[in-house]
């Protein structure tokens, strides 16, 4: 079926899809939560009919066939990536079998290819290039197409980069229909922050022949996103797939609230935001879309009105782990810290993909900025916080003093303790002046070596500045700056010596392009202090591109960068990336036995480039 047949389809008529594959074998125990849905197919494929032909027979017109997360990679994790071209053909062959039993030619259901997410991350926030994607997506859907499918459905999507390289990998194969539908959380932005009106104008671009919403939080969502996607580009067939409401998790079983008369009620309501392919997603069965095909016939008027969200429980009480951050450097092994900034909106799936691609790479901590270069963006409580609990690797929060009065900064000290933030990297903070508001006050009631003395000797003694308690103790593991190459050394020496007396536990440094400014540093300090045994994590910055070396060498102050470096990246060439890879693991290795570990810093968000570095230092530290 081509994209003309499918626009003349559904203007003569809505198109009822059918419902939730996976939710129906899971509920008749065929396959687990975290098993492969799609390997029934093979294992037990009259169970995937007998659930095609209920939707059917409750009046689905389109079926999607069982190979939503039949690509290499989801496959590759079951075991399976060997029988991905059977599982795909067998998908197909089984829908359109089941779909076509006792039915006249007039009565032909069209069966789609489900092609669903790889489960993967793309570059820059994981480490699969768009080109590696591209070619999954095109390897399974032709074997869609060679099976058979009208149309190929590629649904359930949060990425746009990935949309883009699955439209163009079905493009490059075969010229049937392509429906693209993403889904959007309770904010009505995808997990990566696209707001519907883009998204729509996007696939549309890019070629889509219909496009609309599955799966998100249930109908009345849907409506709304259906509303602003309508807006966004006019008359594009849209479609709506919703869950059956908010899913509930009790125990090992998933719970979907929307009944099924509550569906039939919502058809109504999904045409008249124009869409003109209906039909359910999780937790949707036969039911749902028996009484959406009543609706359907019968037109009514809906009056709902919807419950208000109920508001979140409030934090624990209960004291957290000390600091596994603490523990790491005193014990001597080589930490890996990377920086993340927080993101200019309220969206925060993108940081917390870059985190958890991080964390399988093997990094140790996330230090997460706070407003760097004077630059507005969300608090780093949030970030540092939702990436501890969602991805489980601990933080440390920048804590700068600039802008800050006495009396905010024990309050924020309070409120990191009770989101179960220990560790603190205190600093000074950029001047505003250089940054969105150049007008705002920048004013610094307490320097950085104030603050240390004052969460060593106050707070973490359990009172305040003024000696009034706060009840329970803190218990922060506090770091400082330093600089590696100042301008005035004797100077530079003398404040980390203050910082130290102060209380702090560790420093991160800037960046720096070789171990001997570590070691000239330790020298001049310890020539004029004595020994140094505070724990130095060495700032890290991958090279990019030759250009970039030379603009971080002449424009940012405290940076310097040897000419046999910067050499070395313009002969690159076309493997300049790679070669400001290999820099920053050659200087990471040189530096293991003169530092506690190492600070990385991600140039423009490249977390698939800082996740080989972490590998590689990993790597030679487990060797």
């Amino acid at each position: 079926m081509k994209g003309t047949e499918l626009r003349e389809l559904v203007s003569a008529a809505p198109l009822l899809a059918d419902g939730a594959m996976g939710t129906a074998l899971i509920a008749r125990g065929i396959v687990d939560l975290d098993g492969c849905v799609e390997f029934v197919n093979i294992s037990e494929p009259d169970a995937v009919s007998d659930v095609h032909r209920e939707f059917v027979d409750a009046g689905s017109k389109l079926v999607e066939a069982n190979t939503f997360g039949a690509n290499r990679f989801n496959l590759s994790a079951h075991g399976l990536e060997g029988r991905l071209e059977e599982i795909n053909r067998r998908g197909i062959e089984i829908a359109k079998e089941a779909s076509s039993q006792g039915r006249k030619d007039a009565d032909r259901v069209v069966v789609a290819g489900s092609v669903g997410p790889l489960r993967v991350r793309l570059a820059p926030y994981g480490r699969v290039s768009k080109a590696a994607a591209r070619d999954a997506y095109a390897e399974q859907i032709e074997i869609l197409v060679k099976a058979g499918a009208d149309i190929i459905w590629i649904e359930t999507q949060s990425d746009l980069n990935e949309m883009r390289e699955a439209l163009r990998a079905a493009r490059s194969v075969s010229d049937v229909a392509i429906i693209v539908t993403a889904t959007f959380t309770r904010d009505d932005r995808t997990l990566l922050g696209s707001t519907p009106d883009h998204v729509a104008k996007r696939l549309v671009d890019l070629g889509a022949d219909a496009i609309g919403v599955n799966c998100s939080e249930g109908p009345a969502q849907v409506v709304r996103i259906l509303d602003a996607m309508r807006t966004a580009v006019g008359d594009v067939p849209l479609v709506a797939m919703p869950n059956a409401g908010g899913p509930t998790r009790v125990g090992e079983r998933i719970f979907y609230p929307a009944t099924p008369e509550y569906f039939g009620e919502y058809a109504r309501e999904f045409l008249a935001a124009g869409a003109s392919i209906i039909g359910g997603c999780c937790g949707t069965g036969p039911e749902h879309i028996r009484a959406m095909a009543k609706a359907l016939a019968e037109p009514r008027q809906l009056h709902i009105d919807l419950l208000g969200a109920q508001p979140a429980e409030g934090a624990s009480d209960e004291v957290p782990a000390p600091t596994e951050l603490a523990s790491k450097l005193r014990s001597g092994r080589f930490v890996v810290c990377v920086e993340m900034d927080p993101p200019r909106s309220t969206a925060i799936a993108r940081l917390l993909a870059g985190a958890q691609t991080l964390a399988d790479a093997g990094a140790d901590t996330i230090n997460v900025g706070d407003s760097p270069m004077a630059r507005m963006r969300m608090s780093p409580w949030a970030p540092a916080r939702l990436i501890q609990e969602v991805v489980g690797l601990e933080t440390v929060l920048h804590f700068p003093v600039r802008g800050r009065n006495l009396l905010r900064i024990q309050g924020d000290l309070l409120a990191a303790h009770a989101l179960g933030i220990r560790n603190l990297f205190v600093v000074l903070g950029d001047p505003t002046r250089i940054g969105d508001y150049p007008a705002a006050t920048g004013n610094v009631d307490v320097v950085p070596t104030g603050l240390v003395a004052l969460i060593r000797d106050s707070f973490n003694k359990g009172t305040d500045q003024a000696g009034s308690s706060i009840g329970e103790p803190t218990s922060f593991f506090v770091g400082c700056a330093v600089n590696l190459s100042p301008l005035d050394l004797d100077k530079e020496c003398k404040l980390l010596k203050k910082k130290i007396d102060s209380g702090a536990e560790f420093a991160l440094s800037q960046a720096v392009f070789s171990a001997d400014t570590l070691r000239t540093f330790r020298k001049a300090y310890e020539e004029r202090h004595g020994r140094l045994d505070l724990s130095i994590l060495v700032g890290l910055l991958p090279l990019v591109t030759a250009r970039h070396a030379e603009f971080l060498h002449n424009e940012l102050p405290g940076v310097s960068i040897s000419e046999d470096i910067r050499v070395r990246m313009a002969r690159a060439g076309e493997e300049e990336e790679a070669e400001g890879l290999a820099i920053a693991v050659e200087l990471a290795r040189e530096v293991r036995a003169e530092a506690a570990g190492i600070y990385l810093m991600p140039a423009f968000s490249r977390y698939d480039l800082a996740a080989e570095v972490v590998e590689a230092v990993k790597a030679t530290a487990s060797g």
